[in-house]
């Protein structure tokens, strides 16, 4: 009953807005990059974390402020030299996530035509280019000529503050002890946190508990279970 209770959560979709932005030692560089736009030193940026590091949200928030397209990487297979073109032309500011998915002939002729424009492309991904294995020499050096900056899994301090504004948004309120548990027990990432917390707000709804370190320690063990 808990695991399906868990599985049927029907979560809100997330928010990307710049201030539900959680800012902290591990992400604030990255953060720096993105509102400096648009004085950047090349018309890419390569933007590189693990998953739940907060790429994703940093990129909506670049794409907001650059009015950008977003797409994968492997949006760009099959792509001619005439999409590419028209692709172009019609938004000079593309976010690629999982840009190392892309076909590199498209992603090379892609770079090409956007700087020729002025335009700017934000490349998300796991590694920087220059872990990447990338057989198209031109490519290589473009990419590796970028600059690239990264962003660190949440610490303690981030995701606890993840957590709190998770609950502050559901007008919730947790036990003492209740967010240092989730800290040290749950997986690093903000979506994680919106997965746990919603859980917790569902199950105290339904089961008519304080939300608690026991109510918390269930949680998890359900998630535990569903996975």
């Amino acid at each position: 009953m808990a695991n399906q209770l868990i599985l049927d959560l029907a979560l809100p979709p997330p928010t990307y807005a710049r201030e539900d932005f959680v800012v902290a030692e591990g992400n604030r560089e990255a953060l720096a990059w993105i509102e400096r736009w648009p004085d950047w030193p090349a018309p890419a940026l390569s933007l590189n974390g693990p998953s739940g590091c907060g790429k994703t949200h940093l990129g909506r928030i670049w794409a907001a402020r650059s009015h950008a397209v977003v797409m994968d990487g492997s949006d760009l297979d099959g792509k001619s030299v005439a999409d590419l073109t028209d692709l172009a032309a019609a938004s000079p500011a593309i976010v690629i996530e999982h840009a190392e998915r892309a076909p590199e002939r498209g992603l090379f002729h892609l770079y090409n035509l956007i700087r020729e424009r002025g335009g700017f492309l934000l490349l998300v991904s796991p590694e920087p280019p220059a872990r990447w294995s990338i057989a198209l020499p031109d490519l290589a050096s473009r990419l590796r000529a970028a600059p690239s900056v990264s962003v660190s899994p949440p610490d303690d301090e981030l995701l606890g503050s993840i957590i709190l504004k998770q609950l502050a948004d559901r007008q919730l309120h947790a036990g003492a002890g209740v967010v240092q548990y989730l800290v040290s027990h749950m997986e690093r990432s903000a979506e994680a946190a919106r997965h746990v917390v919603a859980a917790l707000d569902r199950r105290a709804l339904t089961e008519r508990r304080e939300i608690d370190r026991r109510l918390a320690a269930d949680v998890l063990a359900d998630f535990a279970g569903a996975a």
